[in-house]
């Protein structure tokens, strides 16, 4: 594409501010439907970047949407800010060494996932002002992408319903675009009621809840056995009944999150747990009520978008990083297993090499390992032909969700990975809206995949965004 260095120039021209939006929200880490400081600062700074900006979105209070530009085709690029609990670590250190306050911490790499996004909006925007070309942009700051279902709710509310294209991004240890596979899942808590008692003078008048809830989780860890190989079931026991031995617990809960290849396989999986709940009231003589937390839809994968974002990494070629960031990278990987470091590979469908950083594009056909995860991204896909690209910034074989991630968070290659992944981003934004039959041809890929099975949400109806899920 001819324009590609003047993208990758506007990108650099305003490198600094978004670094340092990515640090601000990194040392301030905020859960699930909880991040207002984070969704501030990136208000905030669309504000500054002359974007025009909707508050509240979906009645989201921590969600945000910029716009730039008139008419023409309108390009979606999606960020996230969440971060997660018990994951607070140091900056910089290669050891765990947490920090004192809430014990949270951005161990997914969401507030360079935010910051790079918007940097990649603000770079197409001040291309289309520059050049007089129809298009707009549009950056979304989605919350709670860890188990809140954020953009799921703001598909629902159809906030995405004239948009032509969604682009977006997760932090890796390789440079690529990212696989289209997850998995769909829902997150159900299952609250069983029974009868207090005193456990020694009249235990047979008491109906523990708690025994509920171990009968339950022993008979969904039986079911293991009988459920397909790509589906994961985890649980949290989010009330055990008290503190109390020598009281029957009249009351406990349960969090069940099911995860399923696609909604289909999801739904079938979700009733033989529904099933397993209410054999453990049975025989407990308890009773349970299961309510719903949120649900996400497996992701939906665009080949044109792909080769398109694919050939844009191939024109930058891998992230800049120096001999310092691999120092501090084989740091990291020292706290790690052999397994960890060959298990990276393998997932990226990568060769084994004694690389601390990518320092290469993971080809198109790379032969990767299936991505068990889920993402609410998934349901963006149904509705907006949708791609995603995956940034190098922090070392191979880092572990996701972990103390080694949150430590890479700030770090010189975390700020490289950010900058680099947004030239991507914009590059391809960009292609879209300048290139008539990229897009024409993306809406038929995308259509053709739908068309057989058009998207149903996983959220029930009655389900609103549960915004005190992290209180």
């Amino acid at each position: 594409m001819k324009n590609t260095k003047k993208i990758w120039s506007l990108v650099d021209a305003k490198e600094r501010p978004f670094t340092q939006l990515s640090d601000r929200v990194w040392g301030m880490p905020e859960l699930c439907y909880g991040e207002f400081r984070s969704c501030a600062e990136h208000t905030a700074t669309l504000e500054r970047q002359g974007f025009r900006v909707t508050k509240d979105v979906a009645g989201i209070p921590t969600a945000v949407m910029g716009e730039a530009g008139e008419g023409g085709p309108v390009i979606a690029i999606l960020g996230e800010y969440d971060a997660l609990p018990g994951l607070s670590q140091e900056a910089g250190v290669a050891e765990p060494r947490a920090l004192p306050g809430s014990g949270d911490g951005h161990g997914c790499g969401h507030n360079i996932l935010g910051s790079a996004s918007l940097l990649a909006a603000t770079a197409v925007k001040d291309f289309l002002a520059g050049h007089g070309i129809k298009g707009r942009v549009r950056y979304y700051g989605c919350p709670a992408e860890e188990g809140g279902a954020a953009k799921g709710f703001m598909v629902r509310a159809g906030v995405f319903s004239d948009v032509d294209v969604a682009i977006t991004w997760h932090p890796s240890a390789f440079s690529g675009v990212y696989e289209p596979v997850s998995l769909a899942n829902t997150r159900i808590d299952f609250a069983f009621a029974g009868r207090a008692a005193h456990a020694a003078a009249a235990p047979h008048l008491g109906r523990s809840a708690l025994d509920a809830v171990e009968l339950m989780n022993v008979g969904v860890n039986y079911m293991r056995e009988h459920m397909p190989s790509d589906a994961r079931v985890h649980y949290a026991l989010l009330d055990a009944g008290g503190i109390a031995p020598n009281v029957v617990q009249a009351n406990a809960k349960v969090r069940y999150l099911i995860r399923a290849r696609n909604l289909p396989e999801l739904t079938r999986l979700t009733e033989r747990v529904r099933k397993i709940a209410d054999g453990a009231a049975l025989m407990t003589e308890t009773a349970v009520k299961a309510q719903v937390v949120s649900a996400v839809s497996n992701l939906l994968g665009n080949t044109p978008l792909e080769k398109a974002m694919h050939d844009n990494l191939l024109r930058l070629g891998p992230p800049p990083f120096d001999e310092a960031d691999r120092d501090f990278a084989r740091k990291i990987q020292a706290t790690l297993t052999e397994e960890d470091i060959e298990s990276a590979f393998r997932r990226a469908g990568m060769p084994i090499k004694d690389v601390p950083l990518c320092d290469e594009i993971v080809p198109l056909d790379a032969k990767s390992a299936p991505m068990m995860g889920s993402t609410d991204v998934g349901d963006v896909s149904w509705v907006v032909p949708t791609v995603q690209a995956r940034g190098t910034t922090y070392a191979i074989g880092t572990p996701g969700h972990s103390w080694q991630l949150t430590a890479q968070g700030k770090t010189p290659a975390a700020h490289k990975g950010l900058v680099h992944v947004a030239k991507v981003m914009a590059c391809t934004a960009v292609d879209v809206l300048q290139d008539d039959v990229l897009l024409a041809r993306a809406k038929a890929d995308h259509q053709a995949r739908v068309w057989r099975s058009p998207y149903v949400c996983p959220l029930p109806d009655e389900l609103d965004p549960p915004l005190k899920m992290s209180a």
